[in-house]
């Protein structure tokens, strides 16, 4: 699969849900990107902004969207890695600030 077929599958599946790419598509293409090298390697798309471990059962909590999107969209307007994001974000009517890593450090393995 392509980056722009992922992107074109992805919106129509997130946009209805409330979660919207990016404006700035450049970022969004590397983290598209980014996913479809982690299926590629591991055989499934975990978060592009976070260190996987190849093994699915100790991933199943970034594997994107991750479990950790909608309490970060919800708080904070994006989620950990930008990618998905408000609708309120990209019209910038909120402030954009960093999200804090939401995922227990004894995960980071």
């Amino acid at each position: 699969m392509k980056v722009e077929e992922l992107y074109e599958k992805l919106k129509k599946i997130q946009e209805p849900k409330g979660y919207y790419f990016n404006r700035d598509k450049d970022l969004v293409f590397d983290l598209l990107n980014g996913l479809l090298v982690k299926k590629e390697r591991d055989g499934y798309m975990a978060c592009p902004c976070r260190l996987s471990s190849g093994d699915y059962e100790s991933d199943k909590d970034i594997i994107c969207p991750c479990v950790y999107r909608e309490p970060d969209v919800k708080e904070y307007g994006s989620c950990y890695c930008n990618l998905y994001v408000s609708r309120e974000w990209n019209e910038g009517s909120i402030p954009h600030v960093v999200v804090p890593e939401r995922r227990p450090p004894e995960f980071n393995k």
